[in-house]
């Protein structure tokens, strides 16, 4: 087994690895909209301090995210066996899909989504994990 985490994408908030490899199974840990500099994709504020979230950016950069930390292991999307999505509210989840299905159609990886309370800023509206598999000339 090989954990990694990856340089050039933003550190894990606890001592966890972005990635880790069992076999030919390729576990990624849950992933957020969060940049390498500590910013947050699709989070606008305002001289006011309004602060504006948007479920279809960080949908959207939560993926990117995903497919980034894969390319590390020599995966792709189109490796992905299941994803695990976390939404803060589900009123959202209409955005997520709608990004969601610009990676993923009806052929691509089991999916589950779930409701949780809060993620680890108050700025995030989505989390992702996934399970993908090595392709064969990886292995």
């Amino acid at each position: 087994m090989t954990a990694r985490t990856i340089t050039g994408l933003a550190r894990p908030r606890g001592r966890f690895p972005h990635v880790k490899v069992s076999g030919d199974l390729v576990f990624v840990s849950g992933t957020s909209s969060r940049r390498p500099d500590n910013t947050f994709a699709g989070v606008e504020v305002d001289e006011l301090g309004t602060t504006n979230l948007d479920i279809r950016a960080q949908t959207q950069a939560v993926i990117e995210n995903v497919a980034a930390i894969l390319a590390e292991v020599g995966c792709t999307l189109a490796d992905v066996t299941q994803v695990t999505t976390f939404l803060v509210n589900m009123n959202d989840f209409g955005g997520y899909n709608e990004v969601y299905a610009s990676f993923f159609d009806e052929n691509g990886p089991a999916r589950t989504t779930v409701a949780v309370h809060q993620l680890p800023h108050p700025h995030l509206l989505i989390e992702i994990q996934a399970i993908a598999r090595l392709p064969e000339e990886n292995r």
